[in-house]
């Protein structure tokens, strides 16, 4: 993300995107096209290296700009903001100076819903504010009868404030969503995306983040349902920013669930961490972490790292892990990545049992556990409880948890 600021209304008049006239396609993160013109992103076939996990037939119903049009013009989808005091929503046209504000679209999904929506949620968290409670965005899937659609969400952090940001989805649809993120100098935000969907559902979304001086940024994306792919670009524009994202999913049979963290390092002293944890269970599951970091040439002092781990729970689900990070500059504080993929500790399981814990109970203690350390970081109860809640009602699916299994009494 080497341009956060971008005159939209001139790359869309113009064409204009920051990589020259000819799409194309590459293999770094911070070289790929970006445009507001849907003409210079075109639809992907499935072989091109940021696509090629993703089973595009299932996807291609967001590619097409003429049918989400139709289905967002249709009002299928549902927005409703629940925000405490202090809190400004408003809706506004897209052409308004708050909405494109953060980078441009990077690949299809995201041009098309860029050019499908003509209007756009702003949630804005005043300068100086510090909220009593999440503000809640629920996004209701009413079916896909009426085609794919898009929306856009833009959050404001203002200067020095603090804030939680929750946005639930649920129901069945077709979305393609652009989500915009902004971080005051100084401000603390918190943005929760949760995928909640019926298994019917495909969810493509585009979050684009930036992080102002001093500012710190707390990304969490939860997938439960449906079918997702979920790219948040994550970026500065500042000195001394912090980013910290976290990942929770559960893969269920036949389900595709992707998601594709960038950070780039563009300033100065700036922090960030990217830890995502998976579980897989049933015949043809299927994860997908690409994690990318790029640290530029101007960016001194750089300190980051990115970390996923996989647990296959049953046979016939795979998980692809690929971490990526690109380094120009040697003055940093520190760059790392990992990622592994494997099944049930049989040590851990050892131990437990020799305690006198049932096998099934003590599978959903090493889950749990593995769970653990991201829902402990998320610090939003409400949002704790409910993917606990979640976890606990997979392994009852997966057969781990039996409906009131407890240890045997000693």
């Amino acid at each position: 993300m080497p341009d956060l600021s971008t005159d939209h209304s001139r790359a869309r008049l113009e064409a204009d995107h920051s990589h020259g006239a000819a799409p194309r396609y590459v293999s770094s993160r911070a070289e790929r096209p970006t445009s507001f013109d849907p003409a210079d992103i075109p639809v992907p076939r499935g072989r091109e290296e940021e696509w090629r996990f993703t089973p595009v037939r299932r996807f291609a119903p967001l590619f097409d700009l003429e049918a989400v049009s139709a289905g967002t013009g249709a009002g299928a989808l549902s927005v409703s903001v629940d925000a405490p005091a202090g809190v400004e929503v408003e809706t506004v046209d897209r052409d308004g100076p708050r909405v494109g504000a953060v980078g441009a679209p990077v690949d299809r999904t995201g041009v098309v819903a860029w050019a499908a929506v003509q209007r756009a949620t702003v949630v804005t968290v005043p300068a100086g504010t510090r909220t009593e409670r999440a503000v809640r965005v629920g996004v209701l899937g009413g079916g896909q009868d009426e085609g794919p659609v898009a929306q856009h969400l833009v959050i404001l952090a203002g200067q020095g404030s603090v804030g939680t940001v929750v946005i639930d989805h649920t129901g069945d649809a077709a979305l393609t969503q652009t989500v915009e993120i902004s971080v005051a100098p100084g401000a603390e935000l918190t943005v929760v995306s949760i995928q909640g969907w019926d298994d019917e559902a495909v969810h493509a979304a585009n979050h684009r983040a930036e992080v102002a001086a001093g500012g710190a940024l707390k990304h969490v994306v939860v997938s439960l349902g449906g079918d997702v792919r979920i790219c948040p670009d994550l970026g500065f524009s500042g000195e001394g920013g912090r980013v910290d994202a976290y990942g929770v999913y559960f893969t269920d049979a036949g389900q595709h669930q992707e998601h594709r963290p960038y950070v780039a390092h563009t300033e100065p002293r700036c922090y960030s961490r990217v830890t995502y944890k998976g579980a897989l269970q049933g015949e043809r599951a299927h994860a997908v972490w690409v994690g990318d970091c790029l640290i530029d040439s101007g960016a001194r002092g750089t300190d980051t790292y990115e970390l996923n781990r996989n647990l296959v729970l049953t046979e016939g689900a795979k998980a692809d892990s690929v971490p990526n990070l690109e380094i120009k500059n040697g003055d940093i504080e520190g760059a790392g990545h990992a990622s592994a993929t494997g099944r049930f500790d049989d040590e851990q399981l050892f131990y437990l049992r020799s305690r006198g814990i049932p096998e099934a109970e003590a599978r959903r203690l090493v889950v749990l556990g593995f769970f653990n350390e991201i829902i402990a970081e998320i610090d939003v109860p409400e949002v704790e409880e409910r993917l606990m809640s979640a976890i606990e009602a997979e392994l009852e699916v997966a057969g781990l948890l039996r409906p009131g299994s407890a240890p045997d009494p000693a």
